[in-house]
């Protein structure tokens, strides 16, 4: 096997693209099922000039991640579900003073504790809203090793261009897969780093209203003053309760995803044309469907899949164009939770097409014989 073709888990390439993408600081606390990303971080830092810090929990590592984010650093964490809990006010920090960061969790079964061990895909809400308050974030989830490397060096990317925290999202299933990736199957590209300030410092304003809304930042040693705070504030940092320029500064965020939704969105779509049933997944629930739809379509029925790789914001616009273009009538949402998908294929089909869910909560994988027969049934 060649040096750029390589068996990998899942968690092992997530810390791999990371590398790639240019993070030089990661700090996290061990957890099951992610650990083995801090495992190749601390292996492999050192060997780039990076810093792997083992801090004493996962709010520490959440706030060490955002220090060194602020210092000019990429930087990263991973964690799943109760560590990710522990970091949503730190989260939320970032999202507020839009702080590049990315955060890989790998979602096992809960609530609570849970099951540590066994997959789950319960968390799909938790990245969008786990933190209080209007905030802007992007979550990617991708469903192959392959994709835990190529969509972790997207999320620093995107992570750094558009100043927000990025979630990397996958199940224990695809964390601990092992699969053979082509590393240079994703082409070399000039590192991509966040605009820095540049210009007469005396004018610098630490979250200016640009024309693409994402405020350049400063280098610290670099000259310009930079006030941070996750108290709302104006563009030139400091704490705002006016009115006007409080919903300014909340609403910018938000219009910075809408700007840049082109760049953001990302989907993955298997015989959709003529479907008159449509899949949508996530994670294993999507490889189990992408199986399904091929079983079915060689017994003659007509099923598709769309499979949303950037989970938030939703690729809302594209699902409602295939339903349309296919004429399906039911969309068919497997998932390992109680219906968090569901609830937001129903909110952007509107009655567009019937919504189904197919929903397992016994630490069970979704298998392709499931998801065909409840297909089959709902066509019925």
């Amino acid at each position: 096997m060649t040096a750029t073709r390589r068996n990998l888990e899942g968690n092992e390439a997530c810390a791999l693209g990371a590398i790639r993408a240019g993070c030089r600081f990661f700090a996290g606390y061990p957890i099951t099922p992610s650990s083995e990303v801090a495992e190749v971080m601390a292996r492999e830092l050192p060997k780039v000039g990076g810093t792997f810090i083992q801090m004493e929990d996962e709010i520490a590592s959440m706030g060490a991640v955002i220090g060194a984010s602020m210092g000019g650093v990429k930087a990263m964490t991973a964690t799943s579900g109760p560590g990710f809990s522990l970091k949503q006010e730190n989260l939320g920090y970032a999202c507020g003073s839009e702080i590049p960061c990315v955060v890989v969790n790998v979602m096992r079964g809960g609530p609570s504790t849970g099951m540590p061990t066994r997959p789950a895909q319960g968390d799909i809400m938790q990245t969008r809203w786990g933190t209080h308050g209007d905030h802007a974030i992007i979550v990617l989830a991708p469903a192959s090793v392959s994709e835990a490397y190529s969509e972790t060096i997207r999320a620093v990317e995107l992570s750094e261009t558009l100043r927000v925290p990025v979630v990397v999202l996958l199940d224990e299933v695809i964390g601990h897969l092992t699969e053979t990736v082509d590393l240079a199957a994703v082409p070399e590209a000039p590192e991509v780093w966040r605009k820095f300030a540049q210009g007469p410092a005396e004018a610098f304003e630490p979250y200016a209203v640009t024309e693409d809304l994402v405020p350049p930042m400063a280098y610290p040693g670099d000259g310009y003053r930079a006030h941070c705070t996750g108290l709302t504030h104006a563009p030139g940092g400091f704490p705002t309760q006016v009115p006007a320029v409080a919903a300014a500064a909340v609403q910018r965020t938000t219009d910075k995803l809408t700007l840049h939704r082109e760049v953001i969105e990302s989907w993955r779509v298997q015989d959709v044309d003529d479907a008159d049933l449509l899949i949508c997944a996530i994670g294993i629930s999507a490889r189990a469907a992408r199986q399904a739809v091929r079983d079915l379509r060689a017994e003659g029925v007509k099923v598709g899949l769309f499979r949303p790789v950037t989970l938030w914001p939703f690729p809302e616009d594209a699902l409602r164009a295939l339903v349309a273009k296919s004429g399906a009538k039911t969309v068919l949402v497997p998932e390992m939770n109680q219906g968090q998908l569901a609830l937001e294929v129903e909110r952007v089909l509107a009655g567009q097409a019937r919504v189904q869910g197919l929903f397992k909560i016994d630490g069970q994988a979704i298998t392709p014989d499931e998801i065909a027969q409840a297909a089959k049934e709902a066509l019925a």
